[in-house]
């Protein structure tokens, strides 16, 4: 499935901002996970934040300090929030929200959004 749509990204320098967003078709943020990945070059699709229903978040260590994950469930948007960017933080973000119950497992995703940190 593909119904989140990601936007925000774009190319800033160093030590810039940028605030990525999530925006889906219907309400599922309210009982699903969501969770921002970017594959790296080289390494497999890491995770980089996640926020749960109940609004547990979660971040990678590279990523702890210098980013928020947050949701506006009446909007029906996932934010990240990334400050002080750094060119390893360059990549493609993906944003996933994930559901499991009754043995299934139910994702939507989207197309991602492209963040470049270069001077």
């Amino acid at each position: 499935q593909a119904q989140l749509v990601e936007s925000g990204g774009g190319l800033v320098h160093p030590a810039g901002s940028l605030r990525l967003s999530c925006a889906a078709s219907k309400s599922i943020f309210s009982i699903y996970d969501t969770v921002w990945y970017r594959p790296l070059p080289g390494k497999e699709r890491e995770l980089v934040a996640g926020i749960s229903p109940g609004g547990r978040t979660n971040y990678a260590d590279s990523a702890r300090g210098r980013s928020t994950i947050s949701r506006d469930n009446a909007n029906n948007t996932v934010y990240l929030q990334m400050n002080s960017l750094k060119p390893e933080d360059t990549a493609v973000y993906y944003c996933k929200a994930e559901r499991t119950f009754a043995l299934n497992t139910y994702y939507y995703w989207g197309q991602g959004t492209q963040v470049t940190v270069s001077s």
